[in-house]
């Protein structure tokens, strides 16, 4: 009679061989990752958001960290940036270990910058956002003549987009909604001044007159 063949004995692993020897077994769990360690998700996508002009002149700028703390450092990144950007056609530049998307209107430049991990997509909407806001508060006139009258408008847009890195909105027909109630609610505040400062005035006149 035949002897039946055996079964193959099962392949043992590093530590059960170790074990078997008579060795230590080593440690549960093996250690720290060996692979690329993923960024952690931030609601601080925005690092900045500025417009300049067709010499990449500064017109409206917001930094929200410290990756460029002074002025000169801003100045000098916009400079780079635009020297980078404003005779291609791309939307979208890698730059200092940033992400940058950007758009032109006449003679201006729109620039949002997020680091290098940000979803392109998700700066695009804020750049989006933040240009149709303008046609609207511009009238249609997205250019440097038109902006620069309309500089309290345009950063009202810009801090209902973005507070502090954090976005706030991408659809402009909201930040419009948002801006014009608060350009109303400060024009009947400057009405309510006006009418008191008055009151007082005529007031004052009243306790001046010979019949008092």
């Amino acid at each position: 009679m035949q002897r039946p063949e055996a079964w193959p004995r099962p392949h043992l692993g590093v530590g059960a061989a170790a074990v078997q020897a008579g060795g230590p077994e080593p440690p549960v769990g093996g250690g720290e990752p060996t692979g690329p360690r993923l960024q952690e998700p931030s609601l601080y996508t925005i690092k900045a958001v500025f417009i300049l002009d067709n010499d990449g002149h500064r017109l409206l700028a917001k930094y929200y960290d410290d990756t460029f703390p002074s002025m000169k450092e801003q100045m000098a990144f916009e400079k780079n940036v635009f020297n980078k950007t404003n005779r291609t056609d791309s939307e979208i530049a890698f730059f200092g270990g940033m992400t940058i998307v950007y758009k032109s209107s006449v003679d201006l430049f729109l620039y949002v910058v997020g680091s290098s991990h940000e979803n392109e997509l998700m700066l695009m909407s804020v750049l989006t956002c933040l240009f149709e806001s303008l046609v609207h508060v511009l009238r249609k006139n997205v250019e440097k003549r038109w902006l620069l009258e309309n500089m309290d408008g345009a950063f009202l847009v810009l801090d209902e987009i973005v507070d502090g890195g954090v976005i706030l909105e991408s659809d402009p027909q909201q930040v419009i909604q948002k801006v014009n109630f608060r350009a109303d609610d400060s024009s009947l505040t400057e009405q309510s001044v006006a009418q008191v400062s008055l009151s007082r005035l005529i007031l004052l006149l009243w306790s001046f007159l010979p019949w008092h």
